[in-house]
């Protein structure tokens, strides 16, 4: 069963900037990546940031990270294509968290980007996932997962099965997705500090990149590339003396 959700509801569903200025910006022509500190002022900082993301995780920093600890229960309950991305909201009172720095942050929705918008050592993965989280001060972490093609992710087809064909539409889940499947087991991870990939690129944004790549298959990967239309990764950005840690 899939309940389309008209536009009001579906702004009223958007927790993030991703969202928010569908209108104003793209990743073509001439309201692509290259020109969004133009398209407003809001936009400024995505030109003129010097900790913007995505980036080359190229060389690295040896350090004594804390470890990623998750706790997925609940999973989201709508999934949202708003024309820049397909993007899997939580519920307002949702139990899903992740514990970092010794602070819990909350799930606020995860969508995705193909090809990836972090690169290694400059390889492009078939698409990249974000969880968006955010603690009690407002602050956001990404925990960011790489897919390479391979295997079909089983998980992945309970978002995909019921995947808004059009922007502006978003359909509600009524099977339960399991979050940690989407997720490798081994959650060791680089760390740096960056910003929204998306306008305004606001900055301050903690970014966890998970070492361990999870799979999709071709069909799956088809298939959210011919929803989209079109690549939806912002190019990486400069470092400007940033440190990556691991």
């Amino acid at each position: 069963m899939i309940q389309f959700i008209g536009k009001a509801a579906l702004l009223a569903l958007s927790m993030m900037s991703v969202s928010a200025y569908a209108s104003h910006w793209s990743y073509e022509g001439e309201g692509s990546p290259e020109h969004w500190g133009e398209l407003d002022e809001s936009f400024k900082t995505c030109q003129m940031g010097m900790n913007q993301s995505p980036i080359n995780i190229d060389s690295t920093v040896q350090a004594h990270i804390s470890p990623l600890q998750t706790g997925y229960i609940d999973g989201p309950v709508t999934l949202t294509n708003n024309g820049h991305t397909i993007q899997a909201v939580e519920k307002a009172d949702t139990r899903d968290t992740i514990t970092l720095d010794n602070q819990t942050w909350t799930l606020q929705q995860f969508h995705f980007h193909s090809p990836s918008e972090n690169t290694v050592h400059g390889k492009k993965y078939a698409m990249e996932m974000h969880l968006v989280h955010k603690n009690a001060k407002g602050e956001l972490t990404v925990v960011a997962v790489m897919f390479d093609k391979g295997a079909a992710n089983a998980e992945l087809d309970k978002l995909w099965n019921v995947m808004p064909g059009h922007a502006e539409q978003s359909a509600t889940l009524i099977t339960h997705l399991d979050i940690n499947k989407l997720l490798p087991t081994d959650k060791t991870y680089w760390r740096f500090s960056g910003s929204l990939t998306t306008p305004p690129c606001s900055e301050g944004v903690t970014w966890i990149v998970l070492k361990q790549p999870m799979t999709l298959s071709e069909s799956q990967w088809e298939k959210f590339t011919h929803t989209m239309h079109h690549d939806n990764n912002r190019p990486v950005q400069s470092l400007h003396g940033r440190v990556v840690v691991e």
